[in-house]
């Protein structure tokens, strides 16, 4: 589309293409790099040079995500990397279009940000809007126009405007696919029958999740509770460490580099410790720090059997399901043959996927694999720790 046909989209702002743009819009949600098509569409519906989309938390020195098809590369990382935190085009009111000339006065104009790179850029003609969210993180939709043509006018305004609460919409359902995404890959594995508890923690310690094991521990509140929602242990040294861990991760740490965490919790009734494996929560940068899953404890009592589950193993060895499946089976107790007999499969491939099994774990032999797997399972329970 022409600078000319592009006007007329604009101007005549048919449903035919604002049906277009939501469907970008909203399909964006899925895609490898989400949005790319609706920052596009949208530049042409205003008749813009590009678009862009940051999604990030308040305050922080670079931007959680940011979206900007068709920019220059290096204008785009310049200012991720120099100038996103010193721009002064941020804060706008709430849902409002507001327009850079109209927002950034006085010292700004004469300004590094306005010199160096807006000049980079194409110029001050841009329109924007600031989302907030009740997690705590926000996003920011900014549309360009070159310098060298004419300003945005009302029509733009009024159009862009138009696209807010829908564009709300689909930021809080990708906000809700991204949290439900991370938070089942920490379920996936932990199931009831290992008898541990897991329970997913905010930022803030708040309890966002917890399994039904997790539920009979904080029921019988001995060694860990709950006070305003937040989780509380016991024992002053396993509580410190806990606040430390969520002190680090709402530092902007990122989640992938923090290792799991071992530790015990000491119970008033003097019981044997609860065994404690604390995970990072992997989520993307732009909801750090904010309500959003932040870590994940794996809490059982050394003292209750757990049975080795198949998607426990899996998560533990890297393994596919199946083989996952068969490794359980041997667990239990049995030959090759008695557990291929009783998953249904040949032997043949029993014998494949065995070792395959005993290339990921390192096992070289059926005994040796059981007792990798229990030990395992031993670790994770928490009675190593």
């Amino acid at each position: 589309m022409r600078g000319n046909e592009r006007a007329v989209v604009r101007q005549s702002g048919t449903t035919a293409e604002f049906s277009k743009l939501l469907t970008d819009l909203f399909g964006g949600l899925l895609a490898d790099v989400p949005w790319e098509d609706f920052l596009r569409r949208l530049a042409l519906y205003l008749d813009g040079s590009y678009a862009t989309l940051i999604l990030t938390m308040p305050g922080t020195g670079k931007p959680g995500t940011i979206v900007t098809p068709d920019a220059d590369p290096q204008t785009s990382e310049d200012y991720a990397e120099s100038y996103f935190a010193s721009d002064p085009f941020q804060g706008l009111p709430e849902g409002q279009v507001t327009s850079f000339t109209d927002f950034v006065q006085g010292a700004a104009r004469v300004s590094d940000f306005w010199r160096d790179f807006l000049e980079a850029a194409g110029g001050d003609q841009i329109l924007g809007v600031d989302l907030r969210f009740d997690s705590g993180f926000e996003a920011r939709l900014r549309v360009m126009r070159d310098n060298s043509r004419s300003d945005f006018g009302s029509a733009e305004r009024d159009a862009l405007q138009e696209i807010v609460p829908h564009l709300r919409d689909a930021i809080r359902l990708f906000e809700r696919l991204q949290a439900s995404g991370a938070e089942d890959g920490v379920y996936r594995g932990v199931v009831e029958q290992m008898g541990v508890a897991a329970i997913i923690l905010d930022h803030d310690g708040k309890v966002m999740r917890a399994n039904a094991v997790a539920e009979r521990l904080l029921a019988a509140a001995d060694g860990l509770t709950l006070a305003g929602g937040r989780l509380r242990l016991a024992a002053g040294d396993a509580h410190r460490t806990l606040e430390k861990l969520l002190k680090l991760l709402k530092g902007q740490a990122d989640p992938a580099a923090s290792p799991p965490q071992r530790f015990r919790i000491e119970r008033p009734s003097g019981e044997r410790d609860l065994g404690v494996v604390a995970k990072a929560v992997t989520t993307p940068a732009f909801m750090r720090g904010g309500k959003g899953a932040a870590l994940a404890l794996f809490i059982s009592d050394p003292g209750q059997d757990a049975a080795p589950d198949p998607a426990a193993i899996r998560d533990l060895f890297q393994l596919t399901r199946m083989e996952a499946i068969l490794a359980a089976a041997l667990a239990g107790g049995g030959s090759l043959v008695e557990a291929a007999d009783r998953l249904g499969i040949a032997h043949n491939t029993a014998r494949t996927h065995l070792r395959s099994i005993f290339a990921k774990t390192g096992a070289r032999r059926q005994s040796q694999l059981v007792h990798l797997i229990h030990a395992g399972m031993t670790e994770l329970s928490g009675s190593g720790a």
